[in-house]
């Protein structure tokens, strides 16, 4: 049983969307204190903090992928 909670909790480090990490980046705070927040917050108020949580996904992984694509889209 241990060895399957490891293996989930490696599974959604690395394919978490990341946003604890950057935004404990962006503040100089633990990715992990964010998480708890995120977590707390969510029992708290019903899970809308989740909704925050997937918003600030979306935004970093729509800013990856424009960082990507350096290219005009009228560049042919």
């Amino acid at each position: 049983m241990d060895e399957q909670m490891k293996r989930l909790q490696h599974f959604f480090q690395d394919h978490a969307f990341g946003v604890c990490s950057a935004l404990g980046d962006k503040l100089g705070i633990a990715s992990s204190s964010i998480r708890l927040f995120f977590i707390y917050a969510s029992f708290l108020t019903m899970g809308s903090p989740i909704i925050v949580y997937l918003g600030l996904a979306f935004v970093l992984n729509m800013r990856k992928h424009l960082r990507r694509s350096n290219s005009s889209v009228l560049d042919f």
